[in-house]
């Protein structure tokens, strides 16, 4: 079940990526459920997913360790 909630956390922020906000705010709630080996993996896959984005990359720091 942990795979679905970390598939399910990425497609949320897929889908609230147009609004810096509600992309910050869903990034937070993420941070509180997922693991800590699923949090790494999320800082990678954010890592690549906000290239074209840069107005979200200071996001990233929400889940650096």
């Amino acid at each position: 079940m942990a795979r679905a909630m970390f598939e399910y956390t990425k497609a949320v922020l897929e889908k609230v990526s147009f609004n810096k906000e509600l992309f910050r705010k869903e990034l937070e709630k993420a941070v509180n459920r997922l693991l800590p080996y699923e949090i790494k993996e999320l800082y990678f896959w954010l890592r690549e997913f906000t290239i074209n984005k840069p107005d979200l990359h200071n996001c990233l720091v929400l889940v650096e360790h």
